[in-house]
């Protein structure tokens, strides 16, 4: 790390991005950074730690900068063009992180679901026995002096993980998304085996995906998953309104009964990988089950807010796998309640290609509603529209407007969850003020 120069993030407010830029601020160094001037929900914790973000604008760039270049960011964007023009020092972030990767025992959590919430998990777990780093897609990122563990979250998209060379990796699993890149599930399968033949030290897998049963690796794969043939196993789960409990063995050897707080099937495995993971670095088991126990989550995952007589979820679940855990652990939580699901489509090219899997698992909800496609600044329209979505989906599918949110009124004592990785909230924040307005008039 570069002592003397300014780090410049073109990008800062990505989720990985300002992860990133707290990491290394938290370690000493300068830090600044531009982005839209839109506010998002990765920014307050930069605004917080005191990092300056600037408007995009290529007269920000000037000698003294080392650049930062996000993921989304090509080199036609002004600010690249003019670091090139300038002859100034230009980093991918893919390729930074793997410089901080070299430096500690490293685990990547690599998964096309799941990894946000195993990040979250396994930094808060680790971090609480031991200097821990980490960096989390949720925009929440921290740089401790000579931390023995660091933990990040691998983004397999347009294969970016492969620049990474870590101790070890978790992979939750694989799945076909990102379809404006991957050409099918084989081509994700490629890029999660390329990054397994790059790990150090062991993979930990969940053993029920039938992809990563068949991984090549040079390193030892340690499964994990409810089936007797995996190497770690969780069995007699029992799942409350207050989280789940479950028994652990290592073959036949019995680690402990563990409890969390936090509510899905799908948690019940991402600390399943977190207990294993801390099983082979001898973390003690009687702190991982004290770590687990006081686990909040992360950000944009299963984020509860109440309103009036509605339980508001908030979740970044934007692919039909992840819908499917989030309205599994709303139920799990709140079994006597409706689950109404307001959902954003993510990408034209998402919609498309998932489009009957994405009705599926929307009609596991009591009513369905969708709010217009929201386009990543990769697409710029599609011939899809979400009424096309809504007219596959038997629970409802009707196209709300954010300045029209009147029809969720007609629900009582119920359970709203906003899905999405657009511009979802606001539509939310939209739903929230009709609310409170309508509660202050009856009050």
């Amino acid at each position: 790390m570069d002592t003397e120069t300014t780090y410049y993030f073109v990008g800062i407010k990505g989720t990985g991005m300002s992860s990133l830029a707290l990491l290394l601020h938290d370690k000493g160094l300068k830090v600044i950074g531009s982005d839209i001037e839109k506010y998002t929900f990765t920014q307050r914790g930069l605004e917080l730690a005191g990092i300056k973000i600037l408007p995009f604008d290529e007269k920000n760039i000037r000698k003294g900068l080392t650049i930062i270049q996000g993921n989304a960011f090509g080199d036609d964007h002004p600010e690249i063009k003019k670091a090139k023009e300038i002859g100034i020092k230009i980093i991918t972030y893919p390729d930074f992180l793997e410089k901080i990767v070299e430096d500690t025992t490293s685990i990547g959590i690599a998964g096309a679901h799941g990894k946000t919430s195993t990040t979250g998990l396994l930094a808060h777990v680790l971090g609480g026995v031991a200097p821990t780093s980490y960096l989390i897609g949720d925009g929440s990122g921290k740089g401790v002096p000579d931390a023995r563990f660091f933990v990040f979250e691998a983004d397999e998209y347009r294969r970016h993980f492969v620049a990474y060379h870590p101790d070890y990796v978790v992979m939750t699993n694989v799945d076909f998304d990102h379809p404006d890149y991957f050409t099918g599930i084989e081509d994700v399968f490629d890029a999660f085996e390329t990054l397994a033949k790059q790990t150090k030290k062991g993979i930990f897998a969940w053993g029920e995906d039938k992809y990563l049963r068949n991984l090549k690796a040079d390193v030892p794969v340690h499964y994990y998953g409810t089936s007797d043939d995996n190497e770690f196993r969780a069995t007699n789960i029992k799942r409350a309104t207050t989280g789940s409990t479950f028994d652990v063995y290592h073959y036949d050897e019995y680690l402990g009964t563990y409890e969390i707080p936090i509510f899905g099937e799908h948690n019940v495995l991402n600390s399943l990988a977190v207990i294993a993971v801390s099983y082979f670095e001898k973390v003690s088991q009687d702190e991982v089950k004290r770590e687990l126990l006081t686990y909040q989550g992360v950000k944009r995952r299963f984020t509860e807010k109440y309103v009036a007589d509605i339980t508001i979820i908030d979740d970044y679940a934007h692919h039909p796998s992840e819908i499917k855990a989030t309205i599994d652990a709303a139920r799990q939580k709140y079994p006597s309640k409706k689950i109404i699901a307001v959902f954003q489509p993510h990408t034209f090219s998402r919609t498309i290609a998932l489009m009957d899997d994405f009705a599926t698992s929307l009609n596991l909800a009591d009513k369905v509603y969708l709010t217009d496609i929201f386009s990543s600044i990769r697409e710029h329209g599609g011939n899809v529209s979400s009424t096309d979505l809504g007219d596959r989906i038997t629970k409802g599918g009707e196209v709300l407007k954010v300045d029209n949110m009147s029809p969720l009124l007609d629900f009582h004592d119920a359970v709203v969850v906003f899905m999405g990785a657009g511009d979802i909230q606001k539509y939310e924040y939209a739903y929230e003020k009709l609310l409170s307005s309508l509660s202050l008039k009856n009050n």
